[in-house]
């Protein structure tokens, strides 16, 4: 480790020259656009090649276009009820009009020269890879910031494997999840910054205030980033001064603006924790204003008064936790009904923990989790070595925090992934610089290969690939498979709702969507937690006996039930009751209240109108 010189303070070499925001944008951006254009046209060509419809494979994607279809065509700005989903009066949505709004205006006005369907289709393609660009140029700031040009070259190299691998930016995928890779990267990039610059500071307010209000994923690294500026304040007191103030008020400004601009006037006192509400609102907004305060009269304090002062900040937050939003201290998904955790929420991909996939799908760990441990890792030996400590230090954290959020639900996975690419990429110019001083030495190099694939995620995901495959024989694969299925929710299998008056449909969750997007009818069911009455209505009726299921038909206001025997869902309802509704038509016995309604021989849905008996 002798070729290895630390670097422990701030230099030239690893910041970049020109104090201001604009001196950043200009040395940057041909870089960035070059990076960005080049990774957008290979998504472009490769993605849309063979594509079959423009809408992302996830639920979100299509449930966010018909939130947006809704607001074109006049629902309110604070209106964020879905009508058509749910029991009767629809469901209170929790997504954000922050993301509705850029995509509104891009399908209308690509709907000022094409049909609406093109318009859509070129607005779903042209946002998420537009999001590109700012999640690049955060990557370029940090990658700058921690290890000069080369880090820059090695950061923007690995985010843009991770982001073509990935699903997050392909063109469909309009849910806020990219939007918030791009917020997560900015608010590391700004924390970055060692000449503690009052701007990137206040850019990581904004950033922080911004993620707040497009989803609650983000909360929790939300936090981690104010309790790093925070605790960098408490330790460096003056010098700091100024950088804390400017994120301080930036987030208090922000997130005020954003709870006025896009909650409710009615929604005010209520306190929601899966969205911005008055819990998130208060906290932040105190968090920033105290930090603000101590930052601005407590700063000439020595070290050990301003930890006492932060320790009164952080005591005066938690208290704020306890009396506004106690519920939010849990997990947010703690209300979800029994039945629905075990029947829809265990088998949400996104939502599984660490042992949940140890048990069913071992081999997809690697590409989730390795990644940020061996960032988290490398962290650590770096700070052990007091080897640019406080870069180490804050990729740490915000690792760690990110890490163990995933080994809860895998959906954290992305942002832990993405900030351990800035610890492996100042690890690769280090060894990068040994390999090229001992360019004889095959052992040096070897490692250096590993290392740069141990920072992808997709190479873990095809090693686990690889060694599943010579784990079982290939053709015993093939035969324990179940013959592919067709889909239960797409245009065609759908095809039948067109000639039948509008209504509300009963079908599984996985159908919901597409029902919504295809048809004008309501839906019982769509996997969203907020419309628990109607997933557990459907639930009830594909479980229950047949006599009692007619009950719940009725009183739900249903006029077509789908059948899709393909589904999982309806499997696993068939086999918890084979007594019940969903196993019985599954045997070809129909209760006299449902009328097959004609469909082509290979259509994978049967569905039924509902004929309530007559007395």
């Amino acid at each position: 480790m002798n070729a290895v010189q630390p670097i422990t303070n701030t230099s030239s070499a690893t910041d970049i020259p020109g104090g201001g925001i604009r001196g950043l944008l200009m040395r940057l951006w041909p870089t960035v656009i070059a990076y960005s254009v080049i990774l957008a046209a290979v998504i472009v060509v490769t993605r849309l090649y063979g594509a079959t419809d423009y809408v992302g494979p996830d639920n979100d994607d299509g449930m966010r276009l018909v939130e947006v279809r809704d607001f074109l065509a006049g629902q309110g700005w604070f209106d964020l009820m879905q009508y058509r989903l749910g029991l009767n009066g629809g469901t209170l949505m929790h997504w954000s009009r922050l993301i509705d709004l850029p995509i509104a205006s891009l399908i209308w006005f690509f709907g000022l020269f094409v049909p609406r369907e093109t318009a859509e289709a070129i607005a779903l393609g042209i946002w998420p890879i537009s999001l590109i660009l700012p999640a690049m140029l955060a990557i370029a700031v940090a990658g700058r910031r921690i290890g000069g040009v080369a880090g820059m070259h090695i950061s923007l190299g690995l985010t843009a494997v991770a982001i073509y691998t990935g699903n997050r930016f392909a063109p469909g995928a309009i849910d806020h999840h990219n939007a918030q890779l791009a917020l997560v990267a900015t608010m590391t990039a700004m924390l970055l910054d060692l000449n503690r610059r009052g701007w990137s500071y206040a850019v990581a307010g904004i950033a922080a205030a911004i993620a707040i209000a497009i989803g609650a994923e983000t909360t929790p690294f939300v936090a981690a980033v104010c309790l790093t500026v925070a605790v960098l304040w408490a330790w460096e007191g003056k010098d700091f001064a100024v950088a804390a103030q400017s994120f301080g008020l930036a987030l208090a400004m922000m997130i005020s603006m954003l709870f006025f601009a896009t909650v409710p006037p009615r929604l005010y006192s209520m306190v929601t924790c899966d969205n911005l509400s008055l819990g998130y609102y208060s906290l932040a907004a105190i968090g920033g204003g105290l930090l603000l305060f101590c930052a601005m009269f407590a700063s000439g304090l020595t070290r050990p008064l301003r930890f006492a002062a932060l320790a009164v900040v952080g005591a005066g937050v938690l208290g704020s936790a306890v009396v506004i939003a106690p519920q939010c201290l849990s997990d947010p998904l703690a209300g979800l009904d029994p039945m629905l955790v075990e029947l829809w929420l265990r088998n949400v991909s996104e939502a599984k923990s660490i042992f949940a996939l140890a048990r069913g799908e071992a081999f997809d760990i690697g590409a989730f989790y390795a990644a940020g441990l061996f960032g988290i890792a490398v962290c650590i030996f770096r700070i052990v070595q007091r080897d640019r400590v406080q870069i180490h230090l804050v990729l740490l954290f915000l690792l760690a925090i990110s890490w163990a959020i995933a080994l809860v639900q895998v959906r954290g996975s992305t942002f832990s992934n993405l900030i351990s690419i800035l610890p492996l990429a100042l690890l690769i110019i280090d060894l990068r610089r040994i390999s090229n001083s001992d360019s004889e030495n095959i052992a040096v190099a070897f490692v250096y290969v590993v290392t740069v694939l141990a920072g992808v995620p997709a190479a873990w995901a095809v090693g686990g690939g690889l060694i599943s495959l010579q784990m079982q024989n290939e053709a015993q694969k093939k035969a324990s498979e179940p013959a592919k299925e067709k889909t239960c929710a797409s245009r065609e299998a759908l095809a039948p709702l067109a000639g039948l008056p509008v209504g509300v449909v009963s079908a599984p969750s996985e159908m919901g969507v597409a029902i919504l997007r295809f048809t004008q009818n309501r839906v019982l069911s769509a996997p969203y937690h907020r419309n628990q009455g109607g997933m557990l209505t459907e639930l009830h009726i594909g479980m229950a006996e047949p006599q009692e299921a007619e009950a719940f038909l009725k009183g739900a206001g249903v006029t077509t039930l789908a059948f899709c025997p393909g589904d999982p869902q309806t499997r696993q309802l068939a086999k918890l009751n084979p007594d019940g509704l969903y196993a019985q038509l599954g045997k070809g016995n129909i209760p006299s209240y449902l009328e097959p309604i004609s469909k082509a021989a290979d259509a994978a849905v049967q569905f039924f109108r509902y004929r309530p008996a007559t007395n």
